[in-house]
Order: structure tokens, then C-alpha cells, then sequence
């Protein structure tokens, strides 16, 4: 594997180079918090945060995209005819991603790219978007990703991995993508870190105190979960405002909405949620999922129990603790987690006991 060494002083010429051939998106401080945006040119990527308050994964997965447009005029050549956008697939690059949220986006693409269909927006961003991940040396009490199979220094999704010094960036090249990357910023000096890497790891990975227990999960009982008393506790609180599902890295329910401004129109692609009154509504008014217990329990039970069973690589989750710190009623995905994984059905306690 190979080590390069970026000297600080070196680093907004590298990135002032790469935004010839790269559009550059990194985190941005916003009032109290930090975000991913497009970085103007010669505007660096702010690292001084612990975690953004959204995940990159909207730079792959707009909130709102246009994916088709079309007319109604009949006088027009082209009338009642729906033309695809043309979107930008140049390269861009993402620079300070945090492992957690990119192992996420290795989550969303088993949605989005499967051998029986591929969603064109998202692989041709993901094809064209390069992961430069920064390593993650003090993590958030709320982070759980260690629990997760992903961790402060993981490098699974990225292609290149920064590890930030006093005076400069060691950088692990993880790919023919990373490798372009660096030699574009002129970014060559070999260097050896495994070492110093791998310490750096240990003593990041310490300091991840809070965990969930997961390795029940596979062999609960679907339909016992389904119908645990703990549900309705659980939902007492919630508000059904969907900030939990906003702020979620791995999330990928959207809606496709068409609209008709005078004779032209546009289908749209927005973000949408398990959590709102109107996702599973039917045209004939029936509500399959009408109670917010209801809505409550298909978020987790995708996550923790129908992904697992599906795919069988682990929850829906990476670790990030967005949802934990961002719920404005303290609902906490660990604790359910943990529900989940230790709930024995009345029946299963009594022969435990007996």
C-alpha cells in the first residue's frame, strides 16, 4: 500500500490544481455546524469539525433532482414526449469524508445498483465521485461505528484515506481512483505510516465507548419482533418529524413527483420518509401504516432486522450517531438495537425459566 506526504504549505496549491479537472465538495462551517458543499475555487475544506450535522450523501443522492422534463404545448415538435436531464458526470471528488459515511454509501448502493436494475443518476455520480476520507481521531460520545463493522480509521468506500499531523496529511492511497487523485495535486512524496497508522488506529477506537449488541438479530423471530410490547413505549415520544431519516446516511426511500407549471413540466426525484403519515398512503385512502407506532417500528425494522435478514452484512447503520444527537425527543437507535437483539417472546422466557 502507499503512503504520501502532503506538507501543509503544499496543500491549498494541490487543491487549486485538482479544481481544473475535479469539482471539489468538503465540509463548510454553518453558524453552529458543519455541512458538505461545493467548495468555490480557492476555498479550502474546513476540518476542524467531528462530524457534519447531514451526510455527503446528498452530492450522490440529491434532495430534489430533476430527472425528466417534458411538454404539453402541441404546437411544439417534441409535445408529450419526456426527455431525460442531462446531469454532470465530470469528475468530482469529496475531501474529508468520514469512514462512517462512507461505508454508507457503500449501504445505499446495494439499493441503487443490483444486477436487476441500476438507477443511472446514482451510478454515474458514484462512478464519478472520488472518496478522500479523513481519519477520525476524536470521536463524538454518540458515535457507536466500532459496534457497526466500520470504525475511526475503516477504509472500506474510500480511495484515498487522510490522516491530518502538526505540519502535514499522511495519505493512504486505497485505489487506482486515490492514486489519480493525488497525482493530479502533484501530491508524490512517498512516505512509510503503517506504523504510526496503525497506532493511531488503537488509541482512536478506545475512545469509542458506546456500543449496540446485534448478533441475535439474525435468528429473532420476524414476526415476534413484529408484535414486542416495546414498540408503543418506544413511540410514546416520537413526534413523526423525520429528522432521524433526514440526517440518516444510509436512507434511500424517495417519491417521484410530477409538476405542470402552464403548458411544461418536470418529474422530480425528492428524498422521502418511512416516517411521514403520507409514505405508505393509498389512493383509496387506506393508511397500511397509519399510527406513528407503526411508521416508528418499519424505520427500525428495516434497519436492524429486515436489511440483516436480506443481505446479511450487518445492520443498516454505520455508526455515525446523527439520529441519536439530533432527536429533538431522545429516541435512541442503540437502546432499540439492543431491545431487538435480547427480546424473547412471553413463551420464551417462560421455558427459560421453567
Amino acid at each position: 500500500m502507499t503512503f504520501v506526504k502532503i506538507d501543509k504549505k503544499q496543500w491549498a496549491q494541490g487543491l487549486a490544481t485538482l479544481q481544473k479537472s475535479y469539482r471539489l465538495f468538503g465540509p463548510s462551517k454553518e453558524k453552529d455546524y458543519y455541512n458538505y458543499k461545493a467548495l468555490d475555487v480557492g476555498e479550502q475544506p474546513d476540518f476542524g469539525f467531528s462530524n457534519t450535522r447531514l451526510s455527503p450523501k446528498a452530492i450522490l443522492f440529491p434532495q430534489s433532482e430533476t430527472i425528466i422534463e417534458f411538454s404539453l404545448d402541441e404546437n411544439a415538435a417534441d409535445h408529450h414526449i419526456m426527455k431525460s436531464i442531462e446531469t454532470d458526470s465530470s469528475p468530482r471528488a469529496i475531501l474529508g469524508i468520514r469512514p462512517c459515511d462512507a461505508k454508507a454509501v457503500r449501504l445505499v448502493n446495494l439499493n441503487f445498483d443490483t444486477p436487476e436494475y441500476q438507477d443511472p443518476y446514482w451510478v454515474k455520480a458514484l462512478d464519478a465521485t472520488t472518496f478522500v476520507g479523513l481519519a477520525c481521531d476524536d470521536p463524538k460520545s454518540t458515535c457507536f461505528c466500532t459496534s457497526t463493522g466500520c470504525g475511526p480509521y475503516n477504509e472500506e468506500g474510500l480511495d484515498l484515506l487522510l490522516i491530518e499531523e502538526d505540519a502535514q496529511y499522511l495519505a493512504k492511497v486505497l485505489t487506482d481512483k486515490g492514486r489519480a487523485f493525488a497525482e493530479a495535486a502533484g501530491w508524490n512524496t512517498a512516505t512509510d505510516g503503517e506504523a504510526d497508522i496503525d497506532a493511531r488506529k488503537a488509541t482512536a477506537e478506545a475512545k469509542i465507548t458506546a456500543s449496540v449488541s446485534m448478533e441475535n438479530l439474525k435468528n429473532q423471530d420476524l414476526m415476534d419482533l413484529h408484535g414486542a410490547s416495546f414498540w408503543e413505549d418506544i413511540a410514546f415520544a416520537c413526534i413523526n418529524c423525520g429528522t432521524c431519516t433526514f440526517t440518516c446516511p444510509t436512507c434511500w426511500c424517495f417519491d417521484l413527483q410530477d409538476e405542470v407549471h402552464g403548458k411544461t413540466g418536470k418529474r422530480m426525484k425528492n428524498w422521502d420518509s418511512c416516517m411521514f403519515p403520507l409514505f405508505t398512503l393509498h389512493t383509496t385512502g387506506h393508511n397500511p401504516r397509519g399510527t406513528k407506532t407503526q411508521r416508528l417500528r418499519q424505520r427500525f425494522m428495516h434497519k436492524l432486522k429486515y436489511f440483516v435478514d436480506k443481505y446479511d452484512t450487518g445492520i443498516m447503520c454505520v455508526g455515525c450517531g446523527r439520529c441519536v444527537s439530533q432527536c429533538p425527543v431522545n429516541i435512541d437507535i442503540r437502546r432499540v438495537c439492543d431491545l431487538m437483539n435480547n427480546y424473547k417472546t412471553d413463551e420464551a422466557a417462560c421455558t427459560v425459566q421453567d
